[in-house]
This record gives structure tokens, sequence and C-alpha cells, in this order.
């Protein structure tokens, strides 16, 4: 026991010796001749920062705002109580989104979100909120948008953009919401 105790310890010493010097001959690096220079086709911010350029680069950001200006420019498509058919004034809506789906958003895939008012089980309306974004992909496909660039998905009565008790705030959660997707 003793002799097991005894390498242990010299071995421990050993180990600690071996870490207790610090080479000196290696020198920091020095990056003071170092400039950034901003290329000119880039989307840049130069700043200053102790003496030093910096260069920001703006993409995340950029194509946020292009995917919020787009969706800006979608409608929602409301339907009669019980329904999921579209009047003519819906079908124009539909019309001009697809334009836009087909025109500006080219590199953006489609979701349709079906939403319904609270009247009916949650069941029921789950259903009801997918025949409405079906009957929206379908015009939408009439239209000329590609059918492998729209996605579906019901939010029943989960998503309600008026919680009034007021049939004029139902009639506002009846409705197929846009969204591009990247």
């Amino acid at each position: 026991m003793k002799n097991v105790l005894m390498v242990s310890a010299v071995a421990a010493l050993l180990v600690l010796s071996g870490c207790s010097s610090k080479d000196s001959s290696i020198e920091p690096y020095d990056n003071s001749g170092i400039t950034i220079e901003p290329d000119a086709s880039s989307n840049t911010d130069t700043e200053e920062l102790h003496g030093e350029e910096i260069v920001v680069v703006e993409g995340a950001d950029a194509n946020e705002m292009t995917l919020s200006a787009l969706e800006s420019r979608l409608k929602s498509v409301n339907f009669a109580f019980d329904r999921f058919n579209l009047s003519s004034e819906m079908q124009d809506i539909v019309d001009t989104n697809a334009q836009v789906v087909k025109s500006d958003a080219k590199s953006y895939a489609v979701k349709l979100e079906g939403n319904c008012d609270e009247w009916g089980s949650d069941e029921y309306n789950y259903a009801l909120g997918l025949k409405r974004a079906n009957t929206v992909k379908s015009a939408m496909i009439r239209d000329g948008v590609s059918a492998e660039r729209i996605t579906m998905v019901s939010y029943g009565e989960s998503n309600p953009i008026c919680t009034d008790k007021t049939e004029a705030c139902w009639a506002q959660n009846r409705r197929v919401d846009f969204k591009l997707l990247p």
C-alpha cells in the first residue's frame, strides 16, 4: 500500500511539474495592418471601433423585410357561416393573391391557414378549416400557382383574430390566411 501511495505521489509531481513552465517564444499576433474593405456589390454598412473598420452585412433582416412586405400584400379570404365555398368577391381576392405569388413571390412556398369561428365542436371546426384551405388551394391552382408550392393547415377555432362575442367578430374568424415560407 505504501508503494502505491509513493508511486502516485511521484506521478502527480511529474504531471504538475510538466505543466508549470510557460513557453514565451510564441508572440501575440499583430493584426493592426489588416483592413477589411466592403465589397461594392454587397449590402453593407461600415462602422469604426477603436480605429479599426468593421463591416456589417445586412442579409437576414433584408430578407425578412421582403417577406413581410410581400405577405402584407396577401389578403385573407373570408367565408360565410358554416360554408367553405368562395363568393365572387373572395374569388377576386384569391385571384389577386395568386398573381402576387406567381410574379413577386416566386421563390416562396405558400401556407394556407384555415380558420373558423367558435361555433361547432373542435373536430368539426378543424375539418371545416381544412375544407376552406382546400377550396382556396384549388382556386390558386386554377390561377396557375403550382400545387407543390402550396401547403395547408387548419387551426379550427384556435386562432381567432377577434374575441368579441358578436356576429361581426365571428365573421372575421371564418377565414383562410396566406403565409409565405422561404
